[in-house]
């Protein structure tokens, strides 16, 4: 057996003779002697060792046979996965005026129809369902809650196509939380809905100048009394976008939170994210959480402090561990308002990067997301490659105008990830999730 070449060794300076290993495949984490280290060399570990370090990926039989597996993982789970996953874009209209809209030049009057929504209905149950798959759906915008009556439409029907042949069908909502009352989601609650992601920008003072009603009026507060109403009865997941100038203002947001008694074991996530820019002309901070990380100084400091802050009051935010862009999985789509296919929300601006539409069906899309972008050696013999795979395809063409090269997430990830993986050991007792 040899080490994993998908392996993170740290130092521990509490420890001396001690090892923090980290596999990235696996996302698994352990102190070890450094003598073990030397035993693995010398092909005289103990079995019980070799066999528990086997099994939480530290160990593999072949470092050459595991980088051609890791090349070909999406193929295994794109074969055998059982479920669909639609994000739907149900309207690009909106009650906020927020100053950093991502929708941009796409903002206005436009509504997914009804025979744009029966059409999705079909595509679904005759490509999906059909076949046994579960149906998961998130419907965003715009705001999604301003097409309620669609929403609950559509997922009446996908509830009962599921249901007759035996498998599932949930949703979840990206809404900006102003309407998420507890009138509207005991009315959703029956027809599937999971879970809500809502967006609060750090303290009342900074939230209202970001994110204000159309009218001018701040929108903090109406979106803290929805969440205390709902978060017993839905998971809610609370996003926050950031700046450079406001950053470390964000924990005064968690704090005001815990004082209204929106605990730990209420919220199933926090996580906020830095306002990613998007073509030049709007940004896209509600999907850009595989997109955020960057080698600039103050997004890594930043980063690690929300993180640190988040953890440290009890909330659960996403551990470190492997990652897969939605492009890689077949079963991964996005449904513009007007039929529209995309492999990514943040690529909806992008008009040359849509694969094809309802009534036509999904059109190849190898060539131009680059599939094949990171498998090569300079990828596949690096540690980091099951946390990043290439990176974001998005800020990619983003930043080349076309998807010719890996995103590449090492410098970020050499000056990161031991403090993250660090702050996932210090704080897992005290975690707890909904």
């Amino acid at each position: 057996m040899r080490l994993s070449r998908y392996l993170k060794i740290f130092p521990c300076a509490d420890a001396p003779d001690r090892l923090l290993l980290y596999s990235t495949k696996r996302g698994a984490s352990i102190l070890v002697p450094k003598s073990l280290l030397a035993s693995i060399e010398a092909g005289a570990i103990a079995p019980a060792d070799r066999d528990s370090l086997a099994r939480l990926g530290f160990l593999v039989p072949d470092t050459e046979t595991e980088k051609r597996e890791l090349r070909e993982a999406f193929v295994e789970v794109n074969r055998f996965s059982t479920r669909f996953s639609v994000m739907a874009v149900m309207n690009v209209d909106c009650n906020l005026a927020c100053t950093y809209c991502y929708e941009g030049g796409m903002k206005g009057k436009r509504y997914m129809t009804r025979e744009t929504a029966g059409l999705l209905a079909d595509v679904v149950e005759r490509d999906h369902i059909s076949h046994g798959k579960r149906v998961d759906i998130c419907f965003t915008g715009g705001e999604p809650l301003m097409s309620v009556e669609l929403v609950s439409s559509l997922s009446e029907r996908l509830k009962l196509a599921t249901a007759a042949r035996g498998t599932e069908y949930s949703f979840n909502l990206v809404t900006n939380g102003t309407l998420l009352t507890s009138q509207a989601v005991e009315k959703l609650l029956p027809l599937g809905l999971k879970g809500a992601k809502v967006t609060l920008d750090g303290p009342k003072e900074n939230h209202d100048r970001f994110r204000p009603f159309i009218s001018g009026k701040g929108s903090f507060d109406t979106i803290v009394k929805n969440v205390k109403e709902v978060c017993d009865r839905v998971k809610i997941q609370v996003g926050g976008n950031y700046t450079r100038e406001n950053y470390r203002d964000f924990p005064l947001l968690l704090d005001y939170l815990l004082e209204e008694g929106v605990t730990p074991e209420r919220i199933s996530l926090v996580m906020f994210v830095p306002v990613t820019r998007s073509g030049g002309a709007f940004p896209l901070p509600e999907f850009n959480e595989g997109c955020a990380s960057t080698d600039e100084p103050w997004l890594i400091e930043a980063s690690l402090f929300l993180r640190e802050e988040i953890l440290r009051r009890g909330f659960h935010t996403p551990r470190v561990g492997p990652a897969r862009c939605m492009i890689e999985s077949c079963n991964d789509l996005v449904i513009n308002w007007d039929g529209s296919l995309f492999k990514c929300p943040a690529m909806l601006g992008w008009h040359e990067m849509a694969v094809g539409d309802l009534e036509k069906g999904k059109s190849d899309y190898t060539q131009s997301h680059n599939m094949d972008v990171w498998k090569k050696d300079e990828c596949l013999d690096c540690a980091y490659l099951p946390l990043c795979f290439g990176g974001c395809r998005y800020l990619t063409l983003l930043r080349n105008g076309r998807i010719d090269n890996v995103d590449c997430r090492k410098g970020y990830l050499d000056e990161t990830l031991e403090e993250l993986v660090r702050q996932d050991l210090k704080y897992q007792p005290k975690r707890s999730r909904k």
